[in-house]
């Protein structure tokens, strides 16, 4: 491994001994697709050009990184902010994955839009708006199918790293947290400059209002996922809990929902295997803290990466630097898998940009 690459570009919170755990470990890579009517709020989501739109965001993610394109749409997703664009972080999962030459797989946990390639179904029915109260009508049902899918996963690869592209994920992320009695209010991340905590907030509390249980907190996991959460979540949840290697969630802010979830869903659940991969961009987000969250469920290994975009001449890349996406399809973890097999940082941002080049 390239450990002058790794150490300057990935910051750790936690164990290092982790890191050398998974050195020269085979990986692979599973992307969560979901979608929820949430995303729909106007101002909730940057996930893509319009509210209308973010139905498709998933899809045309995963079919980028396979394809080079997306199938279900004429154009790539894009998150716009201040007059520009920044492209999906699906790029940087591509160009990671390739570099690293890591498997690439796709399960469908409920998203509106399937995506044009082969993958493996665990939930047909997306998520509905939080503010009815009834977001998720079968928790239960996804979390054991993503049990049989992680025991099956676990088979083929000594590292699985779990990503997901979920549009208005960290709304339904921060329902599900504060659902359980986590403190999670303001602490959210988002894929704007300006996160609308404020939005999130009484989107989440409208639907524990309308389903009765504002009262009752804290509620079970899958009465929260069935409450105020998206179908991501158990899957996710599901996949870590039946996988019998090591797993690396690779997500943001999203990705402690997951862990609180498997904590209060599986007793006495071991997270000595499971970490989180993410971007800096989300680890030194001033509108959120990850740390302080996962402090709260468990002591959980985090590690951030840095793939240096203040140096692109890309200018949607920067737009990462100042605010807008930060997370999404795995791009942290994708980064973090790639390095752990050699792959400096820095040649995952010139493939990065030149995959911008050829596909934007």
């Amino acid at each position: 491994m390239d450990k002058s690459g790794m150490d300057k570009s990935v910051r750790s919170f936690g164990s290092q001994d982790k890191l050398r755990k998974l050195e020269n470990k085979d990986s692979l890579f599973l992307c969560v697709i979901a979608t929820t009517l949430t995303s729909r709020i106007p101002g909730i989501t940057g996930a893509g050009a319009s509210p209308e739109l973010t139905d498709y965001t998933p899809a045309a993610d995963v079919e980028l990184i396979a394809h080079g394109a997306p199938k279900c749409l004429p154009e790539i997703p894009q998150t716009v902010v201040d007059g520009g664009a920044a492209p999906t972080p699906a790029v940087i999962t591509k160009a990671s994955l390739e570099m690293a030459d890591i498997p690439f797989l796709v399960a469908d946990a409920g998203s509106a839009v399937k995506p044009g390639l082969p993958y493996v179904n665990i939930n047909d029915k997306q998520g509905e708006n939080i503010v009815t109260g009834k977001a998720v009508s079968n928790p239960l049902e996804i979390f054991n199918k993503g049990i049989i899918l992680g025991k099956t996963l676990s088979k083929l690869t000594d590292h699985l790293v779990i990503g997901e592209s979920t549009p208005a994920g960290t709304t339904t992320a921060l329902g599900v947290l504060e659902a359980m009695g986590y403190e999670a209010w303001g602490k959210i991340s988002g894929s704007t400059p300006e996160n609308p905590h404020s939005l999130k907030r009484q989107t989440v509390e409208q639907g524990l209002e309308t389903a009765g249980l504002a009262s009752e907190i804290p509620l079970d996991p899958f009465q929260a996922v069935g409450t105020v959460g998206d179908p991501m979540i158990p899957a996710v949840a599901g996949i870590t809990a039946g996988s019998t290697v090591p797993v690396t969630l690779a997500g943001g802010t999203q990705m402690t929902a997951v862990c609180a979830f498997l904590k209060e869903a599986v007793e006495n659940f071991d997270f000595q295997d499971v970490s989180i991969a993410t971007t800096i961009f989300v680890a030194t987000d001033e509108t959120a803290d990850i740390n302080y969250i996962a402090r709260q469920i468990a002591p959980i290994d985090i590690f951030a990466v840095d793939p240096g975009f203040e140096k692109s001449e890309n200018q949607g890349l920067q737009k990462y630097t100042q605010g807008a996406v930060k997370e999404g399809a795995g791009a942290g973890g994708a980064m973090f898998a790639a390095q752990l097999k050699g792959v400096h940082i820095d040649d995952i941002r010139l493939k990065t940009e030149e995959l911008c080049r050829e596909i934007f």
